[in-house]
């Protein structure tokens, strides 16, 4: 008898969205989120996860309103919108296997992290390859994992003074702005990505503290990617992601205020590795051993994700006729090798030429782009409920801020490649559009846009 197509419960689901939350941005992204908004980044968790929630109503309420499931499909939006929601949701996740990269490198050998950080892209590209995926039992292991010595580093945290001369301030950390004047690191100023990003402190620092925080919810749409397999899937796409959204709210506000507590605002908007430099200071070298092999697990997990996911991405546009058609070759295995080597390739330049927060400001940026689109199709939806539409408007809105409130030289970058990338695919859709293509509707960028 054959084995039912809905296997994964929604338990089950929910440890899957946990795992997408687990990873990169609990390591690094309250590093730049302090040193944008100092001892009031906490507020910036508060606003991240309600812009999170919101991406998660609207996201159900899309699919149970038409038949074609929680993606963005044709129909939903006028072709270029759509077009520009499939490039957002590629250049995301490619900006975030750049930070995924750089924070691994860090957390492992922080003395010479570049070479670390480039092999792992190359060990990632040869995984994915042979079309290695995270399952479903190996996402439990690490949630467990990480859960465990997370609350181990809240508690540390909460039950060590800041050193000497590190207390909290309303002020912007001294080393930050001054990093960010002088554009380089020093040997006391470990981390020049971190303090690129720094802002002065206030109304609009808590809103950029957001915006990295946010970094740690992009992969809300984990879970509907499951589609077909999950038990339950309207049930499951409803509540799965809003339950973790609220567990890893509730966690990034314990770690939040034992980083203040235990570091000050100086140390931590000035860290690479925030967790593990919280348990050098409380004097726990053993637990930041722990840390740092948590630390590797999460992001060599999140760089595996979001790099097998971009490709993916990539090949179904390149099958749209929307890139060259060479990306969507496909391997034994049927993975599409072309677009992890082309991927991969991005990735390594992206992590070489930028620091890992500056790309988690790039990810985050794209990321905003794809969850405002979102939202405007459920605006465009008939016989919506009027709370539906509150808070898609709302979110919508907040990503538009949050957007807005992004470091600036990052958040012009973003702009710029998604200009350049949305004009090379519609140039390229539009050449391709030739005798029995021209009734296929080409100008369709991917019919379930990941």
């Amino acid at each position: 008898m054959p084995a039912p197509p809905h296997r994964i419960r929604t338990a089950t689901a929910v440890v899957v969205a946990l795992a997408a939350m687990f990873g990169t941005g609990l390591y690094a992204a309250l590093a730049p989120a302090a040193a944008s908004a100092g001892v009031w980044f906490p507020l910036g968790v508060v606003l991240a996860g309600l812009l999170a929630l919101a991406v998660v109503a609207s996201t159900a309420h899309l699919a149970t309103a038409r038949p074609a499931g929680p993606e963005l499909v044709h129909g939903d939006l006028p072709a270029p919108a759509l077009r520009l929601a499939a490039l957002a949701r590629l250049v995301s996740r490619t900006a975030a296997a750049a930070a995924a990269a750089g924070v691994f490198s860090v957390y492992v050998l922080p003395f010479q992290p570049l070479p670390v950080a480039v092999i792992a892209v190359l060990a990632v590209i040869g995984v994915n390859a042979a079309g290695v995926r995270v399952s479903p039992g190996a996402s439990t292991g690490l949630v467990v994992g990480t859960l465990l010595v997370l609350v181990v580093v809240a508690g540390v945290g909460l039950l060590t003074a800041a050193p000497d001369g590190t207390e909290a301030s309303t002020a912007m950390p001294s080393t930050a702005s001054t990093a960010v004047a002088d554009g380089a690191a020093t040997a006391d100023v470990p981390v020049t990505g971190t303090l690129q990003a720094a802002v002065e402190p206030g109304p609009l620092g808590v809103l950029t503290a957001a915006a990295f925080v946010f970094f740690v919810f992009t992969g809300l749409s984990r879970v509907a990617e499951f589609g077909g397999r999950l038990r339950d899937p309207m049930r499951a796409i409803r509540r799965a992601p809003a339950i973790a959204v609220l567990i890893t709210t509730a966690l990034l506000l314990a770690l939040s205020g034992a980083l203040l507590h235990g570091l000050g605002v100086e140390l931590l908007a000035t860290s690479a590795t925030p967790l593990a430099s919280l348990m050098d200071a409380g004097g726990s070298p053993a637990v930041g051993v722990l840390v740092r092999i948590a630390a590797a697990a999460a992001t060599a997990a999140a760089l595996l994700g979001a790099l097998s996911r971009a490709a993916d991405g990539a090949a179904r546009l390149a099958r749209a006729g929307e890139l060259p058609a060479f990306l969507g070759r496909g391997g034994a295995r049927g993975t599409p090798w072309v677009a992890d080597l082309v991927l991969g390739g991005l990735t390594i330049v992206v992590t070489v030429a930028v620091g890992p927060v500056v790309a988690i400001a790039v990810a985050v940026g794209a990321a905003l782009v794809h969850h405002l689109l979102l939202h405007v199709a459920v605006l465009r939806l008939r016989g919506r409920p009027a709370s539906i539409a509150f808070v898609a408007g709302a979110g919508g809105t907040g990503c538009l801020v949050l957007a807005g409130a992004l470091p600036v030289w990052p958040l012009a970058a973003t702009v710029a490649i998604l200009a350049a990338g949305w004009g090379i695919c519609t140039v390229h859709a539009r050449s391709a559009v030739t005798g029995d293509d021209a009734e296929a509707d080409p100008s369709d960028p991917e019919e379930r846009a990941a």
